[in-house]
């Protein structure tokens, strides 16, 4: 799997930003992040209060292909719930089964 990522459209450093989402990362709750851009690049670092994340696999996916272990790497227990998180954060987004987003799994740094 080693085909070419288009550019990046944002930087590492906003990947994981919010409060409650930063503290799913660091008690290892949340390894994937899913963005409308790509965010990062295989082999990069994420620093997350002193902590080190390596992004692991950086890959497109449809909302609709989501599954029960996509949404608890995202740090919740169903669909469902991952979908009213997404959709609180970005009011009037639409959840279209189709629209592709940008999955960024990690693991802490060795």
């Amino acid at each position: 799997m080693n085909e070419t990522l288009p550019p990046k459209t944002c930087t590492i450093d906003r990947l994981v930003t919010k409060e409650a989402e930063v503290g799913k990362v660091l008690a290892g709750q949340k390894t994937a992040c899913r963005r409308n851009g790509r965010y990062a690049d295989i082999g990069e670092t994420m620093d997350l209060q002193g902590n080190a994340f390596t992004v692991t696999k950086v890959y497109q996916q449809a909302l609709g292909d989501l599954t029960v272990e996509d949404a608890k790497a995202e740090g919740h227990e169903t669909i469902d719930e991952y979908r009213d998180s997404i959709l609180s954060i970005h009011p009037g987004m639409p959840w279209l089964p189709q629209m592709k987003v940008w999955v960024h799994e990690f693991q802490k740094a060795e």
